[in-house]
């Protein structure tokens, strides 16, 4: 199902970042090489409700400090691929999917 979704969807432009004191490019940059990377290691079978918990997730987690200024590209991308991973493995995107038809 992951060929029906499109990760340009999810991707952030500056404008989308919010203020970053001057670092908005860096932090775009960052965010969607993270997202590319995720995406990549995504199964093929996900489905659009999973992805759609999955990526604002990872925004969620990282927007509120200064990660994102301060680790590298490769840190990030660690610790969000382990992220996911955990996600699927715990099935929290579909347990949330399911609370929100309710």
């Amino acid at each position: 199902m992951k060929d029906t979704i499109s990760i340009h969807d999810y991707l952030f432009d500056q404008a989308d970042i919010g203020d970053w004191e001057g670092e908005e490019e860096l932090v775009t940059d960052k965010i969607n090489a993270v997202y590319h990377a995720v995406w990549q290691s995504l199964p093929e079978d996900i489905s659009s409700a999973q992805v759609e918990h999955l990526l604002p997730a990872i925004w969620d987690e990282l927007r509120g400090g200064t990660v994102l200024l301060e680790a590298d590209e490769d840190e990030l991308i660690d610790w969000a691929l382990a992220y996911v991973r955990q996600q699927l493995e715990e099935g929290k995107p579909d347990a949330d999917a399911a609370d929100e038809e309710e």
